[in-house]
């Protein structure tokens, strides 16, 4: 009997009747020998990939059973595009009509003329929704993931490689969750330079925490005048991938909490102001964590001024960074809860999960050694 493989392919088009395409390239699909359309998703509009001047595309994935080998089905899905008129041009043209081979089974190929799975559908909503209306659990071969978890990182936005900005990776999280243990042992990995928060040297924090309010607007001022120097352009090199434990959007998280209104709005007219200078990061790790977790590190670790910081106030910390990713827009965002830095397994699969998510110009990427703290 003739081996049976399930294989997802991806279609879109944004020049002519976009949806008829589509749904002929479809039909065409399914009158291949060798070849069963199992399922099909909805069709999705989106906008063309990085806010290139094209028509809107229509998207779709099917879920195939064939007989055919990988490059055997990709050679039949270039003569289905060539009957519906498509012409090979740069990369990300506008097409009548665009077949992708997403998945074959859980396969992981690297050749001259095909990689699966495909090598960025990690970064692209309009690959990933369609998937989870066929199989939200379909787990990706490469990232050991399900499609469902990494759609959720990119909250229905589509991002692309770009090794020509620099690669500011962002950990996030509450206070005693563990970033900067965390910016410090992946450090030690891959050898890439750290920034980190600049807590110790801010003369106003622990009057603050200690409950001097008048001081609060004097301690937010310094924090975002710190963090645009350390996070403004010139101070990061392109294509090089930096570290930092901290997000500078938190700024306005813990502005809200600790100005009075009168602060808070002088504050928000700065930070807008200045914000824009700020290098935005290209991938966010948010730490999540229970409370009670995060304040029992906080009295381990022992720093003076942190000792008034009660559950309250970090559970008041955990809703509004959730607030935050539920909205967040600027790059993908990979969320773990409960990660133990010191496990080598969470941390070697968080690793290879940054490969895939920055663009890691002269082997960036590659590990140091074998030994991940």
């Amino acid at each position: 009997m003739t081996e049976k493989h399930i294989a997802y392919v991806g279609l879109g088009s944004n020049l002519g009747e976009r949806r008829n395409l589509v749904k002929n390239a479809l039909g065409m699909l399914h009158q291949i020998t060798d070849v069963k359309v199992t399922h099909t998703s909805g069709l999705l509009e989106t906008k063309p990939l990085a806010n290139m001047e094209q028509p809107k595309y229509i998207n779709a994935v099917a879920e195939i059973k064939t007989s055919l080998s990988p490059h055997g089905l990709l050679e039949k899905l270039a003569e289905v595009e060539n009957l519906l008129g498509r012409e090979k041009k740069e990369k990300w043209a506008s097409r009548t009509i665009d077949m992708d081979l997403l998945l074959f089974d859980d396969k992981v190929i690297q050749t001259d003329g095909l990689t699966v799975p495909h090598p960025q559908m990690h970064l692209r909503s309009f690959v990933l929704k369609p998937l989870c209306e066929l199989n939200p659990e379909l787990v990706h071969p490469v990232l050991a993931e399900p499609v469902i978890e990494l759609a959720a990182r990119l909250n229905d936005r589509d991002f692309v490689l770009d090794p020509t900005v620099p690669q500011l990776i962002s950990i996030a999280g509450n206070i005693g969750v563990g970033k900067t243990t965390l910016a410090q042992n992946l450090a030690k990995i891959f050898d890439w330079p750290v920034i980190f928060e600049q807590y110790d040297t801010n003369p106003f924090l622990p009057a603050v925490y200690a409950g001097k309010k008048d001081l609060a607007l004097d301690s937010q001022l310094y924090f975002l005048t710190s963090r645009l120097e350390q996070l403004e352009p010139r101070s990061l090199r392109p294509g090089k991938i930096v570290l930092a434990d901290y997000l500078f959007e938190k700024e306005l998280i813990y502005a809200a909490r600790l100005l009075g209104a009168e602060q808070l709005t002088l504050y928000q007219k700065l930070y807008n102001h200045l914000a824009s200078a700020v290098v935005p990061p290209v991938l966010v790790i948010c730490l999540d964590e229970q409370p009670d977790e995060c304040l029992d590190r906080i009295h381990k670790r022992g720093r003076p001024y942190e000792q008034q910081i009660d559950r309250f106030f970090l559970q008041v910390l955990a809703d509004d960074y959730d607030r935050l990713f539920a909205n967040w827009k600027k790059s993908p965002a990979i969320r773990f809860a409960d990660f133990d830095t010191n496990e080598k397994a969470r941390l070697d699969h968080l690793v290879n999960q940054i490969k895939h998510y920055t663009a890691c110009p002269n082997n960036q990427c590659e590990q140091q050694s074998n030994e991940t703290v």
